[in-house]
């Protein structure tokens, strides 16, 4: 687990980090990371309108950006559903 938990953390940073700040994820560098990370985890992943969507839906702030622990909440919801423990 402490490997995944590595991969998941520098994914995001190498992600965040594309564009500035490697604390958060801009709308961009989130719909690059899940159309290229993610496509078979999250539906719609090619759909800009529905990443927005789950964007706008992580982003709890509502500062435009996602940071470490609004993209965490994603990763537990995708587990949750792949693991069939989300009803």
């Amino acid at each position: 687990m402490e490997s995944a938990i590595d991969m998941l953390v520098s994914q995001f940073k190498t992600y965040a980090g594309s564009d500035g700040s490697s604390d958060t994820l801009s709308r961009d560098e989130f719909h690059r990371l899940v159309k290229a990370e993610l496509p078979n985890f999250v539906k719609n992943a090619g759909d800009t309108t529905a990443l927005d969507q789950l964007m706008s839906s992580l982003d709890k702030n509502n500062d435009g950006e996602l940071n470490f622990l609004e993209f965490w909440q994603l990763i537990g919801h995708l587990a949750s559903r792949h693991g069939g423990f989300h009803q």
